[in-house]
């Protein structure tokens, strides 16, 4: 049996004991022989001092505190304050292989990461923050590109996305694809025509019992996302960043994602394609219905409804949206189905004005915007299926400050830069197995004037 250690008493005893090698081996022997004698000694200091316990208490609390301020503890989640109760971490926005991802532990929510990348902010802390963001960012540099800006962090990236998917128009009902470099090729079917194939030249056919095959294959093509840079800029008072963070963070939570899901919207819908998105409504797919003989300007009759229902592809039903301009809602509200020398109205049927107005036409979801052509002019309605629209989503936000740019002011100028594209997946509209109006996934009302 191994002989009984004497736990010394001090720390003069101890070091003799540790100086005596054969005491040192019976210490260290096993690794529960030395936790023991670690453990009877650490008792025997606190009984013999009980200040010695006070002073330990009390700096494991104050270290602990520390760390919660700093968010340095991993694996414990803040509280989760968003009322939809989904953590960032499960948004379908979140790529944990994305740049930023590595950020998320040093930057948890943007008064943390506003504070130390702040260009007012001098401090020994946030100067080695930004260093620490730099050293981070340029070892993706191919990936990333350089715009002098600090990489968000991916958690705070996916939550101004997850936030403005609540209020775009685009966005929440388009096929997003993650983007890793800034030009992404994305395969489409060439198909035009499905009078004599399908899905750009299947062709499927009858055979006799041992009779030859006809050969067949289908054209594919490929569209190319190429990432556009938009730009959220805003002048910020000084005072928001040394003595308000929590206001700003409010601003950054909500404004911003606002902001950019509006402008992402506009492009979205309308853009031109030259060094932005090509808008569904600019789509060389998309089809017009033309108004009616005789048709009064700035109105919409329920034969444009119904015609350019006719137009969406069949499949696509199920999954198209009417997209219409807010004041196009009188003119939809007062049309009238004429029977004979009579008529009635078609959308509400109450007849009393108390009900609220249907979001529906045609058993199709109706999204209100002001960002689509006004009442009487071409896209002022439009029949989408945004299962035929592509955005490229850039997985790498980046963010910069400058105390400089309105010194006289006293503000900070401050800009947040996305990398982002949209293209229609579909290049021409399809001509029907039989008839002669084509059919597209994009349908609009052409201009009434």
């Amino acid at each position: 049996m191994a002989p009984t250690l004497t736990v010394p008493r001090n720390a003069t005893e101890l070091e003799e004991m540790l100086g005596d090698t054969a005491t040192a081996t019976e210490i260290v022997k096993t690794p529960e022989a030395l936790t023991s004698f670690i453990v009877d000694y650490a008792k025997g200091q606190s009984a013999q001092d009980p200040g010695i316990e006070q002073q330990v208490r009390e700096l494991a609390q104050q270290e602990f505190a520390n760390a919660l301020r700093k968010d340095q503890i991993d694996g414990i989640n803040r509280l989760n304050l968003d009322p939809s109760a989904r953590p960032v971490a499960r948004s379908k926005h979140y790529n944990a292989k994305a740049p930023g991802a590595g950020l998320d532990k040093q930057f948890a929510n943007w008064t943390d990461f506003l504070g130390a990348t702040w260009a007012g902010d001098n401090t020994q802390e946030s100067l080695a923050a930004r260093s620490d963001i730099k050293k981070f960012q340029n070892a993706f540099g191919s990936s990333v590109p350089s715009d002098g800006g600090f990489l968000i962090p991916e958690a705070l990236r996916a939550e101004l996305l997850r936030v403005s998917l609540e209020m775009s128009v685009v966005r929440s009902r388009a096929r997003v694809v993650p983007m890793e470099t800034l030009t992404v090729p994305y395969p489409m079917i060439d198909s035009a025509s499905n009078a004599s194939s399908v899905y750009g030249g299947i062709v499927g056919y009858w055979t006799e019992e041992g009779g030859t095959l006809t050969d067949s294959s289908p054209t594919f093509g490929r569209i190319e996302l190429t990432a556009k840079k938009l730009t959220l800029y805003s002048e910020i008072p000084n005072e928001l960043f040394t003595d308000s963070m929590l206001s700003l963070e409010q601003f950054m939570n909500e404004s911003y994602p606002e902001a950019l899901a509006w402008f992402e919207d506009v492009a979205f819908i309308e853009g031109n394609g030259v060094g932005q998105p090509l808008g569904f409504m600019n789509a060389p797919a998309a089809v017009s219905v033309a108004k009616e003989s005789g048709q009064t300007a700035g109105t919409i009759l329920w034969e444009n409804i119904v015609k350019a229902y006719s137009r969406m592809l069949p499949a696509s039903i199920g999954r198209a949206v009417w997209v219409a301009h807010i004041d196009t809602f009188p003119e939809l509200a007062t049309m009238a189905l004429s029977v004979g020398t009579g008529g009635s109205a078609v959308w509400i049927g109450n007849g009393d004005g108390a009900g609220a107005p249907p979001v529906t036409i045609l058993g199709r979801p109706v999204v209100w915007t002001e960002k689509c052509s006004s009442v009487g002019t071409a896209g002022d309605i439009n029949f989408v299926d945004f299962g035929y629209y592509l955005i490229g989503d850039r997985q790498a936000m980046q963010s910069a400050t400058s105390t400089e740019f309105k010194f006289g002011n006293d503000k900070t100028a401050m800009r947040v830069i996305e990398r982002v594209d949209g293209q229609p997946w579909i290049k021409s509209a399809i001509t029907p197995r039989k008839g002669s109006n084509t059919l597209s996934p994009f349908v609009k009302v052409a201009t009434r004037a």
